[in-house]
């Protein structure tokens, strides 16, 4: 697999961790954002394949940002990351334009599964 990631976390050890996911995969990973207002910049300036977007962030959470993208580019792939409760979130990020999601703690596998259904 190949092609451009943003990653989106407000935890930096997950976005290394998201970041090593994607490089042993093949993917470039073109920026990082820790926030969602960060997020949308990011997203108009870079123009990723796809983006792994954490729900709960400062500032501007995932949804609203997933909602901001969307908007403007309405084919963005954008693979949600949650925490184990938050499912409800989950559905609302779906509803907002988030193409899948993964829940943390992370496996690759499981990472890489949802890219290829994003992508392919």
């Amino acid at each position: 697999m190949s092609g451009t990631v943003l990653i989106v976390d407000d935890a930096i050890f997950m976005r290394t961790m998201i970041a090593d996911i994607f490089k042993q995969a093949g993917f470039e990973v073109i920026g990082e954002a820790s926030n969602g207002v960060e997020a949308v910049q990011k997203y108009k300036e870079l123009q990723p394949d796809m983006v792994t977007m954490d729900i709960v962030m400062p500032d501007m959470g995932g949804i609203d940002a997933v909602r901001e993208i969307v908007k403007d580019y309405p084919d963005a792939k954008i693979l949600m990351c949650s925490a184990m409760g938050q499912q409800g979130l989950v559905v609302e990020a779906i509803q907002a334009g988030a193409r899948d999601f993964v829940v943390k703690p992370f496996q690759a596998s499981r990472v890489l599964e949802a890219v290829q259904r994003l992508l392919g």
